[in-house]
């Protein structure tokens, strides 16, 4: 998959997605076998470019390419002004924002609130694509309502701005996470125009993303809350479309491992305070659907240091893999047992 100079490969997105894909989340994912990595969304308002999160959110010191930068607003001089600002920080591409549902982005008359306004939304796209030389691409749902699926206009109006991708969430605004993603439409979008497009929405396994492939006729997968907590589903999904096979389940200990890590990346980023904080609901997504997934939880939030957050986060993934090796040691034949089934 191709987006202006650059090659998505494998062609599988992390979302963007607010409070999630930080610079230590994006890398991670990356390293694990997602192709292309959004940033959060980042605001058009300059007010606010130079406070801690914004800051936060613009770094991208030492990020493979291509670096994307995604910004929200709903006014089109903000936007160029937002993307011009992010470009010269390092941004190789910038995707806005027409996807998300939260109330308090649409009540600013910004993310997919803006699908209401086609005539709008060719103004922001015309403009941004014109105010800068990377390429743009867009975030985007199949409508703002229910009654009001208008995905495919809004796609034709971005090919026509010049927008180089499209990223299709398959749920309209007023649907926020509930229900079906309809692929149906996504496929409609992605036969009425020659630009690459991305399926987004409930992609949670190598064989749903098989599926989504074969349902829409995408060019690649974009992967948002199914990366939580499990942020090796991108190898798992690039190895499942090349071979037909699935990778076996990381053991506790490899996910320990990975988690740590992790951990680690988000103290040194956020400094110790903040960094033991953010990284709490990443404990929780590592952790769901394990054993005593609550009573860890419990116990893990309430560590105040790195080092206690590291040691109890260690210590529970420790106990899982000496139960799962106790659980393989019962369940396997004995040494005889199995000579006499060979015999």
């Amino acid at each position: 998959m191709q987006i202006g100079p650059y090659t998505i490969d494998p062609p599988l997105a992390l979302a963007p997605m607010a409070g999630v894909t930080d610079k230590p989340f994006r890398l991670l994912c990356k390293r694990l076998g997602a192709g292309y990595a959004v940033s959060e969304m980042t605001t058009a308002d300059p007010r606010l470019w130079k406070t801690r999160k914004s800051l936060w959110r613009m770094d991208h010191a030492g990020e493979p390419e291509p670096v994307s930068v995604q910004i929200a607003g709903g006014d089109p001089e903000f936007l160029v002004n937002a993307a011009r600002y992010n470009v010269e920080r390092g941004a190789q591409i910038i995707d806005i924002n027409m996807g998300c549902p939260a109330k308090k982005v649409c009540n600013a008359w910004a993310g997919s609130a803006l699908l209401q306004d086609e005539a709008l939304v060719g103004q922001i796209l015309e403009a941004v694509v014109n105010a800068v030389d990377v390429p743009v691409t867009l975030k985007m749902r199949i409508g703002w309502h229910r009654e009001h699926k208008n995905g495919v206009r809004i796609a034709r109006i971005a090919e026509e701005a010049g927008i180089a991708a499209l990223a299709v969430h398959g749920r309209t605004r007023d649907m926020h996470y509930k229900g079906e993603a309809e692929y149906d439409i996504i496929a409609e979008i992605k036969q009425s125009v020659r630009i690459p497009v991305f399926a987004n929405g409930d992609i949670d396994s190598p064989e749903k993303a098989r599926e989504v492939l074969r349902l829409t006729g995408a060019d690649g997968l974009m992967i948002g809350r199914a990366a939580q907590g499990r942020p090796w589903i991108f190898r798992e999904i690039a190895h499942y479309l090349a071979t037909g096979e699935r990778l076996p389940e990381p053991s506790p200990r490899k996910v320990a491992e990975i988690m740590l890590g992790h951990l680690k990346h988000l103290h040194a980023f956020y400094g110790e305070y903040m960094g033991v904080r953010i990284a709490r609901k990443h404990l929780g997504w590592y952790a769901k659907d394990r054993p005593e997934n609550a009573a860890f939880r419990s116990i893990v939030n309430r560590a105040e240091t790195a080092a206690e957050q590291l040691r109890l986060a260690a210590e529970y993934f420790a106990a899982l893999e000496e139960s799962t090796a106790g659980d393989d040691a019962r369940t396997r034949p004995a040494h005889g047992q199995r000579r006499r089934a060979a015999g």
